[in-house]
């Protein structure tokens, strides 16, 4: 039978020093992708990626435009091997990372577009400033009604992620998430970590945000994608561009629903998941979110392991 092929793109967190150095240095393909990000951002993000520091790429508004031209490298030769995708899912940044893959954004465009949602997500962070956390060992249910009852007045904090059952990133005001985080180990959690983030992200804190991106996205060229790509606010899959600019926005402030995204995915027949770009966050989610998922993804950020995948026949 043969593989009905989805592609997973990575979001934040999956960013490293070196990251897409040795496809660019095996793969012409590759190595134009990060040229033409140079070009089109007017400095050497490929540098950046190779060489650090960590500090810097770390930074919101460098790591979100190193993470779409990894997974665009990627793309690139995975495309001209012949890898022909159903469906695609990116999380958060990720959802980005999908659409130009599949044809929507332009890649200059989707490069300069992510560089600006990541400095709109840290100045509007630094106006208001939010914080998050990872809590482990409870149900999604259990999660939002703890943040509806840490939440008061103006200080808020709401379910940020569901990444996988039993997976939830808690986002909003840093008070509010105090006091969440207290209540969550109270209701049984098995653990809750605060996260190194600049913002709080996915939340009604970024509220602010979403006028500059909409700003942004209404003079860029957007076209209907070559395959669906499942939409982190609804879980569904999205083919109208009208409706992908309008989640798109929507996303700054709304819950990333994965859990749900990768359920929707397996709905649509995929038989094997592809993680295109660095690490493997995404692929080690799939056991967890359905045992029917479990060994079907595929982890393509180096050649090493593109070149693996495609001779066994991917």
């Amino acid at each position: 039978m043969e593989e009905r092929i989805g592609l997973l793109f990575p979001g934040q967190g999956s960013q490293a020093v070196g990251m897409g150095k040795e496809l660019a240095e095996r793969y012409p393909e590759a190595r134009e992708a990060f040229e033409e990000a140079d070009d089109a951002l007017g400095f050497s993000l490929s540098r950046l990626c190779w060489e650090g520091p960590e500090d810097e790429l770390t930074r919101t508004r460098n790591a979100q435009p190193a993470l779409l031209v990894h997974s665009a490298a990627a793309w690139r030769v995975l495309k001209k091997a012949g890898v022909e995708p159903v469906v695609a899912a990116g999380h958060s940044l990720g959802e980005f990372s999908a659409y130009m893959a599949a044809g929507s954004l332009g890649f200059a465009d989707a490069v300069r577009t992510v560089r600006l949602r990541g400095e709109l997500m840290y100045e509007f962070g630094q106006a208001r400033p939010g914080t998050m956390a990872a809590v482990l060992g409870l149900d999604d249910d259990v999660v939002v009604g703890v943040c509806n009852e840490a939440s008061a007045g103006d200080s808020v904090v709401v379910a940020a992620n569901f990444n996988s059952p039993g997976q939830v990133v808690v986002s909003g005001d840093v008070d509010a998430v105090e006091r969440a985080s207290a209540l969550l180990v109270s209701a049984g959690a098995k653990k809750v970590t605060g996260l190194n983030v600049s913002g709080a992200f996915h939340s009604p804190l970024m509220a602010p945000a979403e006028e500059g991106l909409r700003a942004h996205l209404d003079g860029v060229g957007f076209g209907a994608p070559a395959f669906p790509v499942i939409s982190n606010v609804t879980a569904s899959p999205v083919t109208d561009p009208a409706e992908a600019k309008l989640l798109l926005v929507q996303q700054l402030t709304s819950t990333v629903r994965w859990t749900d995204s990768v359920r929707t995915m397996l709905q649509l027949g995929v038989t094997r998941f592809l993680e295109v770009g660095p690490g493997k966050v995404l692929t080690g989610m799939l056991k967890r979110i359905d045992r029917a998922a479990e060994g079907r993804g595929v982890p393509l950020g180096t050649p090493d392991a593109i070149e693996a995948y495609l001779q066994q026949g991917g």
